[in-house]
């Protein structure tokens, strides 16, 4: 199984006491590891990512590439939810587009990869572990930008890359996943219209099968949203499944919620996992929309899961 470094040097001065003086932020509840996708505080640039996730508690992280990336660590990488332009294409906007990703593809290829240990000192003396990185390979990455992908995992002392991708990027992924030694989890949705994506059980199978590196990073708001049954993929799957994503939706493609209103067996994962005691971790996502700030409403999420799992 893989296994967790004991993390914690010193925590951020503007934490509480009780999680100074090199103290791991503990974050297990009835033997279930909970953490955080930093994606949860993609309004807050990192280092404010970082205290607000040390100070809701959590001491498991997946960090978020772009929260990372360009060396942009002062800069959010999104307000929550994002916005979608409407009206026809800017020509302007698109090449303005393609000169950031040219600039990103050449960040990625030079950048120093003492920069990541950097990155993981800033977890440490948080306090917090940090347990994957998420970066999602597309149809747009050289090979040398994939293969720099798991250079910079390693940098991170990570053991798991977790990607949002394709199938068919993925079958161009597995030599280099060979050639690191390294898992990488596969993050499904709920697109069901794309025989490329990863939304059905088939897909992580197919997944699985090109690479013995290859594992499921399993969603289990958007699996829903797609009408599988989490519970029952949990249980036939789960020595294949090296963490999950929490978060509510409906089904039928429904919108994210917030926890409780949806079709999202959350509490049924949370207790399966408590009774059954699989190290598998389950990683706050927050997704909805909230009333409050993303640091509000992801230790709403985190009182939700104690309550389910104290009780």
């Amino acid at each position: 199984m893989l296994t967790r470094r004991n993390l914690g040097k010193l925590a951020l001065a503007s934490l509480p006491l009780a999680r100074a003086f090199g103290k791991k932020i503990n974050s297990k509840i009835a033997g279930v590891q909970i953490g955080c996708q930093s994606y949860s505080f993609r309004d807050l640039p990192f280092d404010e990512a970082l205290k607000a996730m040390a100070a809701d508690g959590l001491g498991d992280c997946e960090l978020f590439a772009q929260h990372i990336e360009g060396g942009h660590t002062d800069k959010a990488p999104a307000p929550p939810g994002g916005t979608r332009r409407s009206g026809p294409p800017d020509p302007a906007r698109a090449a303005a587009r393609k000169a950031e990703r040219e600039e990103l593809r050449k960040w990625r290829t030079t950048v120093p990869l003492d920069y990541f240990k950097g990155i993981r000192k800033k977890f440490d003396d948080a306090g917090i572990n940090l347990y994957a990185y998420n970066y999602s390979f597309n149809d747009s990455f050289t090979d040398e930008e994939i293969d720099r992908g798991f250079d910079m995992a390693k940098a991170l002392g990570v053991k798991i890359i977790t990607a949002s991708t394709t199938l068919p990027v993925a079958k161009r992924v597995v030599p280099f996943a060979e050639k690191h030694k390294m898992i990488v989890a596969m993050h499904g949705h709920s697109n069901l219209t794309d025989p490329n994506q990863f939304a059905k059980p088939e897909s992580f199978a197919a997944a699985m099968a090109m690479s013995k590196y290859y594992k499921v990073n399993l969603d289990i708001g958007h699996f829903t949203a797609a009408n599988y049954d989490a519970v029952d993929y949990i249980t036939k799957n789960h020595e294949n499944i090296v963490l999950l994503h929490l978060k509510d939706r409906k089904k039928n493609e429904g919108p994210n919620v917030p926890w409780g209103e949806g079709d999202t067996p959350i509490k049924q994962v949370l207790l399966l996992l408590k009774e059954k005691k699989w190290p598998i971790p389950g990683f706050i996502e927050y997704e909805y929309k909230g009333t409050g700030t993303s640091q509000e409403e992801v230790k709403k999420c985190y009182d939700y899961i104690k309550q389910v799992l104290e009780t």
